[in-house]
């Protein structure tokens, strides 16, 4: 596979770090406006073409699939443009501005015959994987309620200061990632009900959000996000889970302990992630999930299976984001139907 890459920034360098770790996978040409982050990112390979512009990359083609990671607003041109090109397409999360723009671009890729995956990595993250094959392996039985959380005061303003600046913040950056968690354990969502606050008053957008899930299924979830949480031992990055079944009970405790309860017995094992060779604490489970869901579309392509994120499944999520926003906005329950 020979993939090019567009957006150099922040978290794209765990991409290129992931794509150079899969067998079989060659990155032959970046993309970025500026050219100090290009010249950063060309220095981990031998032998990459370097570009300051998508269209002239494209033109000079080479590549069968392209990463992009850039932010939202260029999303829908460039997924178009790689449609043209005829290219697997995988896209950073948030995928669209709106959900006219995603449904456009699914439908753009989709009728090319080439693959599109979101990069929504949060559900490959190695020690949430395993709460889902827990679920998913039915040993408590059906679950009714769960609760999917992720409470922090990190500062990721530093690294990503364009945060601070969008009427948009928790939701959309993070929550994504947390309520597409809530679907990979229980299934799409009928309704959602959602409040949000903004806690710091440097930042543009909400910092603070719970919603909560009905699900297909009959499940409850409750999905909550905070980065204004003061709390020791901080947890950053970690995603915590509680899922009740009828059988028993499962939790990803803080530490990356993972318990599951039936009856009165309780097995605990640790599901910490390990620290790969261009990772560093506490950035590692994130980053090892990188990997781990490039290597999940490099698979897929081989396969010619649909990944578990293809840009058709994120439309599910993405509208869960929408509808959030619609009812912290409205103070209403928004049922996932009428979007």
């Amino acid at each position: 596979m020979k993939v090019a890459l567009i957006g150099c920034g922040f978290f794209a360098m765990n991409q290129l770090h992931g794509w150079k770790d899969i067998d079989g996978v060659k990155v032959v040409a970046l993309c970025d406006r500026d050219e100090e982050r290009l010249a950063v990112a060309s220095d981990l390979f031998d032998d990459v073409r370097t570009y300051t512009d998508a269209a002239e990359m494209f033109a000079d083609g080479g590549f069968d699939t392209v990463d992009i990671a850039t932010t939202v607003s260029s999303h829908r041109p460039l997924v178009e443009m790689a449609a043209a090109h005829n290219v697997h397409v995988i896209c950073q999360k948030p995928f669209a501005l709106n959900l006219e723009d995603a449904r456009a671009m699914v439908k753009a890729v989709e009728a090319t015959g080439k693959t599109l995956m979101i990069h929504e990595n949060f559900r490959w993250q190695s020690a949430v994987r395993a709460v889902i094959d827990e679920v998913r392996s039915g040993v408590i039985g059906t679950p009714f309620f769960g609760r999917v959380s992720f409470r922090s005061g990190y500062d990721v303003f530093s690294g990503q200061p364009y945060l601070a600046e969008g009427e948009r913040f928790i939701i959309e950056d993070l929550g994504i990632h947390i309520l597409d968690i809530s679907r990979a354990l229980f299934g799409d969502a009928t309704r959602i009900t959602a409040t949000t606050r903004r806690i710091n008053p440097k930042i543009k957008g909400e910092d603070v959000a719970t919603m909560l899930l009905e699900h297909e299924g009959g499940v409850t979830s409750v999905v909550d996000c905070s980065y204004a949480t003061r709390r020791s031992p901080e947890t950053f990055p970690e995603s915590l889970l509680e899922i009740d079944g009828e059988k028993g009970t499962i939790r990803l405790h803080a530490g990356y302990k993972l318990s599951v309860q039936l009856g009165d017995d309780v097995t605990e094992r640790d599901v910490a992630p390990p620290v790969l060779d261009w990772a560093s604490k506490p950035w590692h489970n994130i980053q090892e999930s990188v990997r781990i869901i490039q290597q999940h579309f490099v698979d897929c392509i081989a396969a010619g299976t649909e990944p578990e994120t293809s840009g058709r499944d994120n439309l599910q999520t993405f509208a869960l984001v929408e509808a959030a926003y619609m009812s912290a906005k409205d103070h209403r329950t928004i049922e996932l139907a009428d979007l």
